[in-house]
């Protein structure tokens, strides 16, 4: 029998949730997180906070040294009340999805959710907007490059230290812009008074890139060699892949698509029209990417070769345009004309029509 009650003294001691203080604090775990989590109510709103540690008796003293430290600034009167940065984040999430729709595809107002579901809100969300200062997002920037991206991507060092990969620039840059619209929304209701200064104290110059493209003669080298190709195949049954590849990089370059918008495109969302400026015949399409829909003019290039495309494959209003780019065969035709690489090393593929 004693055997059996430590059993059970040590499944209920290895619970999801405990109890501190008579009660008036709470440990628990969150689901896909090794650390406990710890919750007390203090002057009528409920505070919560990480523990930052994996063992239940540490973790029980750092939850005690929180909720005595909390209580001292209570009865010192120091502790703020308001609209808290998870409230604040919730209200700007669903504003933004009202506001925007149309304006912003759902796959960007999803990176904004994950932003804040992943990384935000488990370091601001129970804090006081009023809490959050200059310093506070300093420090959220310090977090970011040490604990770096999902545990998938630890790396283990010689000494058996656990590695994180940190995030790259654009990724927490992209966070400081979401912290940063949330900040204004709680300024626009009246629940944060000004906005805290949050750009990088220490900030340099960013990381100068340019995606490869072709010169004038670059290209003319290009639609040559893939007109070429089209006119005499090297297999017979490759002659519709290759013309459908010389239609697609005329069309692309006369147009500035992007590879994903192309793949989307339509034969309903493009139109043949008069260009009211030049009195040349010229393409409208209606773009869908990743900044929602969009309106795009061609250049008049573009208004022949799509014809042929239409012709070939006799195509319906609800019929795509291209189909998957032919990967294998641009690349063989670049690197037989050595234009896979630019002079600054960088690789060339079907985005860099685009910046043609």
């Amino acid at each position: 029998m004693g055997d059996l009650a430590q059993v059970f003294e040590a499944l209920m001691d290895d619970a999801s949730r405990h109890y501190l203080m008579d009660d008036k604090v709470q440990l628990y775990m969150r689901p896909n997180s090794p650390h406990w989590q710890c919750a007390s109510s203090i002057a009528g709103r409920q505070r919560r906070t990480s523990t930052h540690e994996e063992s239940l008796a540490r973790a029980k003293d750092v939850a005690r040294d929180w909720y005595l430290g909390l209580m001292g600034k209570y009865r010192a009167g120091e502790l703020k009340e308001g609209k808290t940065f998870r409230e604040a984040s919730q209200r700007f999430i669903d504003e933004f999805e009202v506001i925007t729709q149309g304006q912003r595809s759902p796959i960007y107002v999803k990176g904004h959710k994950d932003r804040i579901k992943n990384h935000l809100n488990p370091f601001f969300g129970d804090k006081v907007l009023s809490e959050i200062t200059p310093g506070m997002v300093q420090d959220y920037r310090i977090h970011r490059m040490k604990t770096g991206k999902a545990r998938s991507v630890q790396m283990s060092a010689p000494n058996g230290e656990v590695l994180h990969k940190p995030p790259a620039r654009s990724t927490l840059h992209q966070e400081i812009v979401c912290l940063r619209q949330i900040l204004k929304t709680a300024q626009r209701h009246g629940w944060l008074p000004f906005l805290p200064d949050i750009s990088p104290p220490y900030k340099s110059s960013g990381k100068i890139t340019h995606r490869a493209w072709f010169s004038p003669d670059e290209y003319k080298q290009l639609y040559k060699a893939t007109r070429e190709r089209a006119q005499k195949p090297k297999k017979e049954r490759w002659r519709t892949a290759s013309e459908n590849l010389h239609d697609y990089v005329l069309i692309m370059v006369n147009t500035g698509l992007r590879p994903d918008e192309a793949l989307r495109l339509e034969f309903r969302d493009v139109a043949i029209v008069t260009d009211e400026a030049t009195g040349e015949r010229i393409l409208e399409i209606e773009v869908r990417g990743k900044r929602g829909v969009g309106y795009c003019k061609s250049m008049p290039g573009a208004v022949v070769p799509f014809q042929r495309v239409v012709k070939r494959h006799s195509l319906q209003a609800k019929d795509t345009v291209f189909g998957l780019p032919q990967r294998e065969l641009i690349n063989k035709i670049l690197e037989d004309l050595d234009l896979k690489v630019d002079r600054e090393g960088n690789r060339r593929t079907a985005y860099s029509l685009r910046h043609t």
